[in-house]
């Protein structure tokens, strides 16, 4: 575990990403530098595209009922 220095505004942006979320203020900004470096890693997949591949690669299979709800 490291210490990451960010701009005050970011991290009031993650502070409220987390509680919408669900999440802590560490996982929210975790989760979005995963989603930064793998967006960067894969540059013409979509967010949703990146989303449903870490969910296949964690072997969580959505059917159509629930993202369609």
């Amino acid at each position: 575990m490291g210490i990451v220095k960010i701009d005050e505004d970011l991290h009031e942006d993650i502070r409220r990403a987390s509680s919408v979320m669900c999440r802590s203020i560490n996982a929210q900004a975790e989760y979005w530098m995963k989603i930064g470096m793998l967006a960067e890693a894969h540059p013409t997949l979509s967010f949703n595209e990146i989303v449903r591949m870490q969910l296949a690669a964690a072997n969580v299979h959505l059917t159509d009922a629930l993202i369609t709800a």
